[in-house]
């Protein structure tokens, strides 16, 4: 038996469906009943009950497109904050490959870059890197907090809303997973008269 419908608001501790419904991410099991673990809103696949976050704070995952902030730079590697709990790092050998070279001629303190998390350790530190079609520094633009539980809805299905947002606005507009959203004005050149 389930005792709420998909997209309710449920609370931490309340009894979302007996034994026959399978406890998703932001669920546990207790006495036979699935109970959410969280605030936030119900999602039912199949028999699959889980329970979506309202707000949350960005957690790594492998393949991740990430966009974050220099914080530091180090003698072979640069520290990046990825709007998380946990750090990232974005190793010189992910840059430069075996070349040496000195590493704030190319990244410095407060540069702008979108990312892929490569591999997150045990401690959830996420090893960055900037290989992939549209990856590396941004030039221009400002820069976007929302939740990043908000993300796959500003996407859309297939890319729906971010791409009507995209038309209607004349910007380009890149959405990283963690949450931050850059945002650039394309200028149309206007020709003399």
């Amino acid at each position: 038996m389930i005792y709420v419908e998909d997209k309710n608001l449920v609370i931490p501790g309340q009894i979302l469906a007996d034994d026959e419904y399978y406890p998703g991410r932001g669920t546990f099991k207790e006495n036979g009943k699935v109970c959410s673990s969280l605030i936030g809103l119900v999602s039912l696949r199949n028999k699959k009950i889980r329970v979506i976050p309202l707000k949350s704070k960005y957690v790594p995952k492998k393949g991740d497109v990430v966009i974050g902030k220099i914080d530091d730079v180090r003698f072979s590697m640069w520290d990046v904050d990825i709007n998380s709990p946990y750090s990232g790092i974005l190793p010189a050998f992910e840059v430069f490959g075996r070349d040496k070279k000195e590493l704030n001629k190319v990244y410095d303190v407060g540069d702008v870059l979108f990312l892929r998390v490569i591999d997150v350790d045990e401690v959830k530190k996420a090893k960055l890197g900037l290989k992939g079609r549209g990856l590396g520094k941004f030039k221009g633009g400002i820069i976007v907090d929302i939740s990043p539980t908000k993300v796959p809805r500003l996407i859309g299905k297939k890319g729906s809303m971010i791409n009507m947002i995209k038309n209607k606005t004349n910007c380009k507009i890149v959405v990283g997973q963690n949450g931050l959203v850059s945002i650039l004005l394309k200028l149309k050149r206007i020709l003399p008269v």
